[in-house]
């Protein structure tokens, strides 16, 4: 398993990084399979592993925790924080407020007393980011977090949260989580390149696309709205709107490609994402230890230049089918009319 740089911090990463989000309720329930999962990826190479505390309301760090008993100092460990925990309307967001108890119990939970990589999920508009970034920087200074990160920013509000970290004398953020594959390439116009220029570490989520890219759903075959992930977000499942129509037609095109290289869709998808010089690791999120092995195969594939040139003749550089595969949200300035209409 090759290892990466994070960006200028001095950790070295796994080009794989295993990602929890489909252990605990969400996804495994069976918390031993879920910890025998990610120790296989350890056993494997691979040395990072990414949670957040909103995954199954914490019982995810949980099960992490678990999995690195006796194993912790070889990891380089990384959560989130951001969604709610909870009803209560504190109980979330990036104030100093949330972040400080939100910590304590990710540390509880993780069975540690610090982790390497503290990632803000997503941004607050309601939060100052100085107020976020101070937060931040405290824990850094007690030793509880060694690195802050961010996640699913843009690229303006990555430039921001830089300039006000050297202009109050903040801890910076040092990697970003952006969403990333064949289908979801909008990170290679802005996010990217502002990560690079910042020495700013990628951990990238969603390479498979929610497993549009391992063959699973077919152009020709019915997507079962009922169940699993096509129930949970059917929006980027539903063949009836317009851009999840496009993803299936280019998924097709994708595979035969595949094939014609010798290669399996997976090591395509994960080659993809490893090939781009900004990114340190893919984020691999296997439910089954049957998912894993293939997982694995994808770590050192290479992907040549011609392979690469009919890649982006099937997708344009930059081209996002559907913006919810990308983690977007509406923002403010969009969602709510009053913030472009003027009051007398």
């Amino acid at each position: 398993m090759r290892l990466n740089p994070l960006g200028r911090t001095g950790i070295k990463v796994s080009s794989l990084c295993i990602g929890t989000m489909m252990f605990g309720g969400e996804g495994n329930r069976d918390h031993d399979d879920a910890v025998a999962i990610i120790r296989a990826a350890l056993d494997a190479g691979i040395n990072t592993v990414d949670t957040a505390d909103a995954y199954s309301a914490g019982e995810t760090e949980t099960i992490v925790g678990k999995a690195l008993e006796g194993r912790r100092d070889d990891v380089v460990l990384a959560t989130k924080v951001h969604f709610p925990m909870g009803d209560d309307p504190n109980h979330g967001g990036n104030s100093r407020r949330w972040i400080t108890r939100a910590i304590e119990g990710s540390l509880r939970r993780l069975r540690t007393d610090h982790v390497d990589l503290y990632q803000v999920h997503r941004p607050d508009p309601d939060t100052d980011i100085d107020e976020t970034l101070g937060a931040l920087s405290d824990l850094v200074r007690a030793g509880k977090v060694r690195a802050i990160g961010s996640s699913t920013f843009a690229a303006e509000e990555i430039v921001e949260a830089q300039w006000v970290a050297e202009a109050r004398g903040r801890e910076r953020f040092r990697s970003e989580q952006p969403a990333y594959s064949l289908l979801a390439r909008g990170a290679e116009e802005s996010v990217l390149p502002t990560c690079a220029r910042y020495g700013m570490g990628v951990l990238t989520w969603g390479p498979l696309a929610g497993g549009l890219l391992t063959g699973r759903y077919r152009r020709d075959r019915p997507i079962d709205l009922s169940a699993g992930r096509p129930h949970r977000y059917p929006h980027r499942f539903d063949p009836a709107v317009a851009a999840n129509a496009r993803k299936l037609d280019a998924v097709e095109d994708l595979l035969a490609l595949a094939a014609e290289a010798g290669i399996s869709p997976v090591q395509l998808a994960i080659g993809f994402v490893l090939t781009h010089p900004a990114v340190s690791a893919a984020i691999i999120g296997p439910r089954t230890a049957a998912h894993l092995g293939p997982l694995l195969a994808a770590a050192d594939v290479e992907l040549g230049d011609d392979l690469l040139d009919r890649i982006d003749a099937i997708v344009p550089p930059g081209t996002t089918f559907n913006r919810l595969d990308a983690g977007s949200r509406v923002p403010p300035s969009l969602a709510n009319p009053a913030s472009r209409r003027y009051r007398r």
